[in-house]
């Protein structure tokens, strides 16, 4: 989340007026994450989050992660539900802008993961899994090999002002997840980036998952792995195979992982760090004036990337 397109109070009210929410009491922009402009709006009814799509996201995909919001909140699955104007439509425009309201989720998310904070997890995720099985809408994966290619080109160039060597370490990495990728694990609906800012919980106890607009269909494991990465280090770049084993043991008792995808989980915890390594390092030498976010730091990626490329098997993960 972030604020890049600012909106004028005028424009906020005409908006507002197209929905039965009540009168806007206050609206503040939400200052983290680095994708779409987000704000917290208060009505004398209710709370909501209002974002504007800014320009990594695609219009065309909008229904496809607003559809799929209403699934899952359908299916019993605590995730942001779209509000819908006085005409039945959520998506709609407002500064220029692709905009939607969702459902104000209540709960924190954890500045400091414990053990228990992972084990919620990973039910919670394989219950969002089962969940989305029978979703009808289907969106392709653009941050996979072919988006890594894209983004290892753009950044080629400058890369090395970030880490020596680094243009080179990235270009081999993606020659050699290209030659190993899976090619027949199960598939379905994923989140693609379930960070901890974007979990929710209540004493303990997972209360929401937000920001789906990654949302798309690939290997159910690489969900997995993307939780890996950004659930199962610690601060110093060290693994915590403890949280890890609770993360992959008890996702595993909601929807048991076959042995084809624990025996792949390696070469997927490498890809997901390629991708948040490209894409932090093309915002990192990308910045947006003006936009009040700071990007995040592409080495701390690189760093788990050269981890996953020591492991030897899932039992590197606890298991």
């Amino acid at each position: 989340m972030a604020v890049y397109t600012e909106v004028s109070d005028e424009d906020l009210q005409a908006f507002v007026a197209e929905y039965d929410i009540g009168s806007v009491v206050a609206c503040k922009g939400i200052a983290e994450g680095v994708e779409n402009s987000n704000y917290l709006l208060e009505t004398d009814r209710d709370t909501f989050i209002l974002t504007l799509y800014e320009k990594r996201v695609v219009p065309a995909d909008l229904p496809f992660f607003l559809g799929l919001l209403d699934h899952l909140a359908a299916a019993g699955v605590p995730c942001p539900t779209p509000i819908h104007g006085r005409d039945g439509v959520a998506l709609r425009h407002l500064c220029g802008r692709p905009a939607a309201l969702v459902s104000f989720l209540r709960g924190l998310w954890p500045r400091r993961i414990q053990p228990g904070h992972c084990a919620e997890l990973g039910a919670g995720l394989a219950r969002m899994h089962l969940a989305s099985r029978d979703f009808g809408l289907r969106r392709a994966n653009d941050l996979s090999l072919d988006g890594w290619r894209r983004l290892v080109e753009a950044t080629r160039g400058r890369a090395d002002t970030v880490r020596p060597g680094l243009a080179d370490e990235i270009g081999r990495e993606l020659d050699e997840l290209a030659a190993a990728w899976p090619q027949d694990l199960p598939r379905g609906v994923i989140h693609a980036d379930l960070f901890p800012d974007n979990v929710f919980f209540i004493d303990g106890r997972l209360s929401g998952l937000i920001d789906f607009y990654f949302a798309c269909e690939d290997f159910l494991a690489y969900d997995i792995a993307v939780c890996l990465n950004a659930w199962c280090f610690e601060r110093d770049n060290s693994f915590n195979a403890t949280k890890a084993r609770l993360l992959l043991s008890n996702y595993g008792r909601v929807r048991p992982l076959g042995e084809d995808e624990l025996a792949a989980l390696p070469i997927l915890a490498r890809g997901s760090a390629l991708r948040f390594l490209l894409t932090r390092l093309f915002d990192w030498l990308n910045r947006q004036e003006g936009a009040f976010v700071t990007p995040k730091d592409p080495v701390e990626y690189l760093h788990k990337l050269r981890f996953h490329r020591s492991v030897t098997g899932p039992g590197d993960y606890g298991l």
